[in-house]
């Protein structure tokens, strides 16, 4: 279907009566989603703009936003409608959705912006929620107290705890209509914390974030991140967020990567009537414009001087327009970096063409202490400056736990080098945090040698030099020097470390002694020496000789190597990265690996790569991926780790752990006697269906699926956190990879 289409498109279905007001999940990629809110008029896919329209004043016709935009859902004023007679009378006879001319989803607000902007307003709680459901709305809004940037901590705890107290009459006098929840707080984090707690235990539909809009208009985009991270974390996940106010396309990529789900805007119209065109960038005038900055369907055959000799009413309604389209443009942008992976890309991207937006990416992606200096001191200045001078640390680690852990690694496709920030996208930070943790070095395997100046894949340069290092130096621990840090040569094709498209100079960076000092004791070698070989250009070997001279080794490297001890130097190495895969992707215990490995045999390509793993009598057990350097489970490898697994059968759906869990293998699912059936056969498994998992479930990750009396079931993959897990009624909770019938 066209987005910019003129027919007359049909009206919504509603939705099934079981599912009215539940939320689901269909795409994710890290804490940004793409989901479905199902109502009266219609399910609402998400991201969603919703375009504020004043019902006695439309720039655009709703009906034009339905048919031309194909905009699911909009946003009006239930207080301006109450207030005005005429209109009132018109809305309760019959219906908001009629008075508009809006077949899709309505959504009011309840008059609490108005009180901010003209004082306060003359309508009960109940009163306003109770109109709001008696003209049809299909999400309200309930009464809440503005909390501005100029309160202070006091008024602002005022407004917090008076809408807390107002929310259960407001619940009530909804019934069955969809209610929204608003969190407020002001700048206060521990404000926004008791908020988000406080009004997260009332079973509201959709939790807008208030207070916001001047915290935006004075492009405090700083504070705004801030509010974000204070407070997402800590609202049910199963329900919406929906950014009060914010309707500027520049916003969008980095409130979608936190986690936002609804928008509204009156931008479109307010700037347009002064004259100015919204973008991802900023703010443009149109009154010196020659040519238009982007090139929208609607302004396709005018020119800015066109538009400017236009009756004012004409041009008013032009430049809505574009400002509709531009947004539209910019929030289909973002879903389909989400779907692609890459939204944290687009957000860093967008960052750097606004300095407050600017300084608020930085804020969010700077590393803590711990983390820091993943690359040397020196890159680190602005950030430093960008975090250390206002920041609470540990409300800031806290809150970033919450977004890196909810991360997809490995995934398929390149790593764009973006400088400094490709260290802040959260996904490379799982990356490295995973490999950190979970990895193991085998016992007596101390000494490094440290390879560096090649991109990945990087066994084509370095495959004979390790199958030579296997048969003279056993004891001898290579590892692979990236721009992203080092990673053990088992792991060598590991996505993203091996599938960065950098200059060369990045590749060919030379190696610092403290910065490879501070990776190895991440890496667990503490006390080992090492040495660095430079593999690109000629002269490999003799590199190589100088480095096993520096750790006190031999160094004859021109030694053959026999047909034997090359087969069984092939074997070693595969063997080696069976074990290091599972440890690192299947979180397992070295010594647990190193026992489902015991006897294993292989399947290689041509290239001699490994397809398959299977085990002593031949049953397939995993399969390492190609195209991201993951490891895949075969059913009778699901079973192995089941059977290896020491840890207690779960009990319940927990909050997420994100700590304290290495080593204790895939999560485990619990799943009831109704789904039992279908998931011997290979499908899915379904919120709603599920009894029990461990609290370190993370979507991406392999999990193993059982009954409730821990017989084996199947394998998949999971979609959620523990905490979603227990949260969610509808969508896929698990990706079946393999049933199991026996």
């Amino acid at each position: 279907m066209s987005a910019w289409r003129t027919d007359r498109r049909d009206d919504p279905a509603p939705c099934r009566d079981q599912d009215h007001g539940r939320f689901e999940i269909t795409q994710r990629d890290g804490r940004a989603r793409l989901g479905r809110l199902h109502t009266r008029h219609g399910v609402l896919e998400t991201p969603a703009l919703l375009p504020v329209v004043n019902p006695n004043i439309r720039t655009i016709e709703p009906r034009v936003m339905w048919d031309k935009y194909g905009i699911q859902a909009l946003i009006t004023n239930s207080y301006i409608i109450w207030k005005h007679e005429d209109l009132r009378t018109a809305a309760q006879r019959d219906g908001v959705h009629k008075l508009l001319d809006f077949p899709g989803v309505v959504m009011t607000d309840s008059g609490t912006f108005q009180s901010y902007v003209y004082g306060d307003v003359d309508v009960g709680v109940d009163e306003i929620v109770s109109f709001q459901r008696s003209i049809g709305v299909d999400i309200a809004t309930m009464l809440d107290v503005f909390s501005r940037p100029d309160m202070n901590l006091a008024e602002v705890e005022h407004a917090v705890r008076e809408t807390a107290e107002r929310a259960e009459q407001s619940l009530k006098a909804a019934h069955d209509t969809l209610l929204n929840g608003p969190v407020q707080g002001g700048v206060f984090r521990e404000l926004r914390h008791i908020s988000a707690q406080l009004m997260g235990q009332h079973p509201f539909s959709v939790h807008p974030i208030g207070g916001i809009v001047p915290v935006m208009e004075q492009q405090r985009y700083k504070e705004y991140a801030k509010i974000m991270m204070a407070t997402l974390p800590l609202l049910p996940p199963n329900r919406p967020v929906h950014m009060f106010g914010c309707g500027h396309p520049m916003l969008f990529p980095m409130s979608v990567a936190l986690g936002a789900d609804l928008f509204d805007s009156a931008a479109y119209a307010l700037f347009a009537r002064d004259g100015r065109l919204l973008t991802p960038w900023g703010t443009e005038r149109i009154d010196d414009m020659v040519d238009w900055p982007l090139l929208m369907p609607c302004v396709a055959e005018v020119t800015p001087e066109d538009v400017r000799r236009m009756e004012p009413q004409a041009q008013e309604t032009l430049l809505a327009h574009f400002n509709l389209e531009v947004t539209l443009a910019e929030l289909a942008r973002c879903k389909q970096a989400v779907r692609e992976g890459k939204i944290w890309q687009l957000a860093e991207q967008r960052s750097h063409q606004h300095p407050a937006l600017r300084e608020a990416f930085l804020w969010l992606t700077t590393p803590p202490t711990v983390e820091r200096n993943v690359r040397p001191d020196r890159f680190y200045t602005d950030r430093d400056a960008a975090r250390d001078l206002d920041r609470d640390q540990g409300m800031w680690e806290d809150a970033w736990d919450w977004v890196v852990w909810s991360q997809l690694t490995p995934r398929t496709g390149g790593v764009m080098w973006g400088g400094d920030d490709t260290f802040g996208r959260p996904h490379i930070a799982k990356a490295r945090r995973t490999l950190h943790m979970r990895w193991q070095h085998r016992k007596g395997t101390e000494q490094v040698v440290v390879f560096h100046g090649i991109r990945g894949p990087f066994r084509e340069r370095i495959g004979e030099v390790l199958e030579w290092l296997v048969v003279h130096h056993p004891n001898l621990q290579p590892v692979i020097l990236t721009p992203l840090g080092l990673v053990p040569a088992s792991l060598e094709d590991l996505n993203p470390f091996a599938h960065l498209d950098a200059p060369a100079w990045v590749l060919r960076h030379a190696p610092e002694h403290d910065w490879i000092r501070r990776e190895l004791d991440r890496l667990g070698l503490h006390n080992g020496s090492f040495a660095t070989v430079d593999v690109h250009g000629d002269g490999m070997k003799q590199r190589l000789a100088s480095a096993l001279e520096s750790l006190g080794l031999s160094n004859n490297v021109h030694q053959p190597v026999s047909v034997e001890e090359r087969d069984q130097a092939r074997a070693a190495l595969r063997h080696h990265q069976g074990v290091d895969k599972q440890c690192v992707l299947l979180n397992l215990d070295r010594n647990a690996a190193e026992q489902v490995m015991n006897g294993a045999g292989y399947v290689v390509n041509r290239e001699g790569r490994m397809k398959n793993i299977n085990d002593a009598e031949g049953t397939h057990l995993f399969s390492p991926r190609l195209r991201d350097g993951g490891l895949s489970m075969a059913t009778a490898g699901a079973r192995a780790l089941l059977e290896a697994r020491t840890e207690p059968l779960p009990t319940t759906l927990p909050r997420t752990e994100w700590w304290g869990h290495v080593g204790k293998g895939p999560a485990l699912v619990v799943v009831d006697e109704d789904a039992e059936p279908f998931v011997r056969k290979g499908r899915n498994v379904f919120h709603g269906f599920v009894l029990a998992c461990d609290p370190w479930l993370a979507p991406g990750e392999a999990c193993l699926i059982t009954n409730r009396e821990g017989k084996f079931l199947g394998h998949g993959v999971s979609q959620c956190t523990s905490t979603e897990m227990a949260a969610f009624s509808k969508g896929i909770a698990v990706k079946t990879r393999g049933g199991y019938e026996g």
